[in-house]
């Protein structure tokens, strides 16, 4: 908890039909990444989402939002990631953001997820971090150029894969400073997560 702007990664497995109550948040960037089943989303700016794997949804949560999550599938458990990152502007009017990012866009490369201007189709967020998202196995591999003055980190979500040189499984994370590059290689059915972070 707590490196350069990114405050929490939280991992949830939501079991059928449970889920977390409507409760409050503000000032705050929240990223829900889903891994496997659907996590029911219903806030008080008046959404009501389903998200399934492979869309990654935003909610900057601003003067204060209140919202519920739940798994309403009868057999299914919903796997997830919620990410928390501290804004760079505060007391803004909460808003909520919600796109599709195919296998295909993530096999072998990093693909920006979530940014503070929006660039590659990615949800914008409210704050000095970007985030991509990888697919990798086998001979594939993946760079992304670091700035030495930021902090940045890994989390990898499923299966193993070599962090510059360092091998790393499912639910292991690096923490990188002072680095100029991350690499990616020696995917085994990886899925990783690559923040870019303020430091």
């Amino acid at each position: 908890m707590g490196w350069g702007n990114l405050r929490v990664i939280n991992e949830d497995h939501i079991a059928p039909g449970t889920g977390f109550g409507t409760h409050g948040h503000r000032d705050m960037e929240i990223i829900s990444y889903v891994l496997a089943g659907n996590l029911a989303h219903k806030d008080s700016i008046g959404n009501i989402k389903g998200i399934p794997p492979g869309d990654v949804q935003r909610m900057s949560a601003g003067t204060g939002v209140q919202h519920s999550e739940f798994n309403h599938a009868p057999n299914d458990t919903t796997h997830l990631l919620q990410i928390w990152i501290e804004p760079n502007v505060t007391g803004i009017a909460p808003s909520y953001e919600q796109k599709t990012f195919t296998a295909q866009e993530k096999q072998g490369a990093l693909r920006l997820l979530a940014s503070p201007d929006g660039a590659d189709g990615s949800v914008l967020i409210h704050a000095d971090a970007r985030m991509y998202g990888a697919l990798l196995t086998g001979e594939q591999t993946a760079q992304l150029v670091l700035d030495a003055r930021r902090k940045s980190y890994v989390q990898v979500v499923r299966g193993s894969v070599h962090v510059n040189g360092q091998q790393l499984a499912s639910g292991d994370a690096a923490l990188l400073q002072d680095e100029t590059s991350v690499v990616l290689s020696h995917g085994d059915d990886a899925e990783v997560l690559v923040f870019d972070l303020h430091p």
